[in-house]
């Protein structure tokens, strides 16, 4: 007969969320049990941000959270704050810098987070049950029952924190979906968001060669914009830009690139028109972009290279206007293997914003990645983990 046990809390997943959930829970005197098939905690934590985890973001609120329902963060995000957070890191000790943007990231490795994490959760009282599979979970009058490898536990509250589908090598899956549609909760479309793209087969060959290029620019597409950087991969398009535009991109969408932002090209080309009229244009673009791209569009160009000293002042603007909005319908996206982050999730409408609890099942929370709440790149999903973990964890 399989091991029966019973506890207050059941939380699911011991990831970022999940975690800081049980912390809250444990310290109000309830009797917390995380469970996770993985063998160590919070492997997304330990490879966020190269090893250094980009735990937050000091410019953090809802503008840079994506979800049907635009305002469901609102509360949890300013009943815990980045701010808050920042005050346990550095209660901890954990030493760390701002990269750009208010992106903040550990001076040292990630696993100073997850051992802040779960240094809390022993210390509070929480159960980490690792290398544990989920078999199955029910509700009856005395609770849930969470079948699990390891036998079953009996709760008063079930917290689903088993995050999205992306990076899948890390055991990522749609478990947290299956159980909320299990209990009546609708789940919106889900894919991948924050992943680079893929060329177009018209595209890949001469575009894919300028691997390894990356400039500024501001990437625009369905009415969202951003300025950060551009890398050129034989792939695709990727670096920052390109992953944040990705979570507002539709197949067959064009993404517009200004590859000179800030810059006033058209007067610059004017100036070298005086002072070099036998230049290439090309030739002059190359003082304004790297220049292998200033290269490719002269190859894009054909045999035409015109001289500056030909170049009205509309055929000026034209070739300036390729370069300020230039469009790329990509292929597609490297997928969730890739992906950061899994766009989409638990419909919020019958869950409560306060506490995160379902309007269907009482006693039932969702939170983190698997809900249909995602953030722009730069440490906004982490401060959403530790959010809506925390206002969770202090309504269980």
């Amino acid at each position: 007969m399989p091991t029966m046990n019973k506890t207050d809390v059941v939380v699911l997943g011991a990831g970022a969320a999940g975690m800081i959930c049980a912390v809250e829970a444990a310290r109000r005197g309830r009797s917390v049990t995380v469970i996770d098939h993985a063998r160590s905690p919070g492997e997304k934590i330990r490879i966020s941000g190269g090893g250094r985890c980009n735990f937050t973001n000091l410019y953090c609120g809802p503008a840079n959270f994506l979800s049907g329902n635009r305002h469901f963060a609102i509360s949890a995000l300013r009943s815990f704050t980045q701010h808050d957070f920042i005050d346990r890191v550095k209660a901890h000790g954990i030493a760390f810098h701002e990269k750009t943007l208010g992106q903040l990231f550990c001076d040292g490795s990630a696993r100073e987070i997850i051992a802040m994490l779960t240094g809390d959760m022993a210390e509070a009282g929480a159960r980490l049950e690792l290398a544990t599979d989920i078999t199955g979970v029910a509700r009856s009058d005395a609770g849930f029952e969470i079948r699990t490898s390891a036998g079953i536990w009996l709760s008063d509250r079930l917290v689903v924190a088993t995050g999205g589908k992306s990076i899948p090598k890390m055991g990522a899956t749609g478990l947290g979906y299956d159980i909320a549609r299990q209990f009546g909760h609708a789940v919106t479309e889900t894919r991948a968001g924050l992943v680079p793209f893929t060329w177009a087969s018209n595209m890949h060959e001469s575009w894919g060669a300028l691997s390894g290029v990356s400039l500024l620019v501001h990437a625009a597409c369905n009415g969202a914009g951003f300025d950060e950087a551009m890398l050129f991969t034989h792939r695709g398009l990727s670096g920052p830009a390109m992953l944040q535009v990705s979570s507002y991109w539709r197949e067959g969408d064009a993404v517009t690139i200004d590859l000179a932002p800030g810059i006033d090209v058209a007067a610059h080309i004017r100036a070298e028109r005086q002072a070099r009229p036998k230049a290439s244009v090309w030739t002059v673009l190359a003082d304004l972009l790297p220049k292998r791209l200033a290269h490719q569009f002269s190859s894009e160009a054909g045999s035409v290279t015109p001289r500056l000293a030909d170049l009205s002042n509309d055929a000026i603007d034209r070739i300036v206007a390729g370069i300020r909005s230039f469009e790329v319908v990509p292929g597609g996206t490297e997928g969730y293997r890739t992906a950061e982050v899994t766009l989409g999730g638990v419909d919020t409408d019958a869950i409560d914003q306060k506490s995160m609890e379902s309007r269907l099942v009482p006693g039932l929370h969702f939170i983190g990645e698997v809900m249909d709440v995602t953030g722009h790149l730069g440490g906004h999903n982490f401060q959403w983990a530790w959010s809506s973990g925390v206002a969770a964890g202090r309504a269980v």
